[in-house]
């Protein structure tokens, strides 16, 4: 079995910070060679990988202003696609624009489907909806337009993140710097229960940051790290006291969350879009609906044995096991050619 993975190309693979869709893509690319498969990775010439590397864009778009961003998205999908024949299949993480190539070639594309940035793009998945294999990354993230192969959840390499029984008495949040994902909410949370908060994210509403979040932020109770790589949210995340995900949005899936768990820390979260199915409340974190109640659970989080955190997050989210989830989305698809 010969599988192109497309990765996007705002960030490099995996990001050296912020990326999800990247690191999506890294994590499922490492765990198929690792199973012995033929994998190439389509993503930026600085990526890194254990699989075969193919590039067009020299870095990422989101790294380098010279870079013009949709002209070398299409030049990027048009050279795998222009490929196409030489792969048994194609998993495309980079979300609707290779959909329109989906008539043109013969070899099939699953496409995982990381989201939807607004409705108005549901027609174009629509469009190409019998040409086209659709994976969600949850079930409350499917659109009833569509149809699905399979539901597979994100998975995380468990070596990245470390356990630790014994945190800080501090909270985190960690995550975009956007009004949908809760920033100043965590901080009115922190405060109602007078801990310190740690924010740490890409600040990607600038207007929001200055507004409701940097007035708080005074390097004692309220600390912004800015957007951290791997080693520090390993670090960021094993050290806390619980993982603040205040949403006011239908959630995707939510890495950070996971990543959270993996570290043995907690997670309070809005009870929006996938975090029933991604948190065991009362045993990985508490889901809530209110300001009150995420004060409440604050005070409850000494209750959660940090190793069922562990256990939940490597029981549903590992890396071999959404690795394992795409291939059998693969070998069904291909018995059908």
């Amino acid at each position: 079995m010969k599988i192109a993975i497309l990765s996007p190309i705002a960030w490099r693979t995996p990001p050296l910070r912020y990326g999800p869709w990247e690191q999506v893509a890294f994590n499922i690319t490492e765990g198929l060679v690792a199973k012995g498969l033929d994998v190439t990775l389509f993503a930026t010439g600085n990526s890194s990988t254990n699989a075969k590397l193919q590039f067009i864009s020299p870095t990422a778009y989101a790294e380098d202003d010279s870079i013009a961003p949709k002209v070398w998205e299409c030049l990027h999908i048009s050279y795998l696609m222009e490929q196409a024949d030489d792969f048994d299949i194609i998993h495309n993480h980079f979300d609707y624009l290779p959909l329109s190539y989906s008539r043109l070639i013969k070899s099939p594309m699953v496409t995982t489907i990381h989201g939807f940035s607004s409705p108005k793009i549901i027609p174009i998945f629509k469009q190409y909806n019998n040409h086209n294999f659709y994976v969600s990354i949850s079930n409350a993230d499917r659109s009833s337009d569509l149809n699905y192969i399979a539901t597979v959840y994100n998975g995380i390499n468990p070596v990245d993140f470390t356990f630790n029984a014994n945190p800080d008495d501090y909270l985190l949040f960690f995550g975009r710097i956007h009004p949908e994902k809760g920033t100043y909410e965590a901080i009115q949370i922190a405060k109602r229960t007078k801990r310190k908060l740690i924010i740490s994210g890409l600040v990607q509403d600038e207007d929001y940051f200055y507004s409701r979040v940097k007035p708080h932020i005074n390097d004692d109770d309220i600390v912004f790290v800015g957007n951290s790589g791997p080693k520090q949210r390993d670090e960021l995340l094993r050290q806390a006291f619980a993982l603040l995900h205040p949403i006011s949005f239908n959630e995707p899936f939510g890495l950070s969350v996971v990543e959270s768990m993996f570290c043995g820390t907690p997670v309070i979260a809005f009870n929006r879009g996938s975090m029933p199915e991604i948190i065991l409340d009362g045993k990985s974190g508490f889901l809530v609906n209110t300001l009150d109640e995420a004060v409440a659970a604050v005070d409850k989080i000494s209750t959660i044995n940090r190793w069922d955190c562990k256990w939940w997050a490597t029981s549903n989210f590992s890396q071999d096991k959404m690795v394992e989830g795409y291939i059998e989305v693969y070998k069904r698809i291909l018995s059908r050619k």
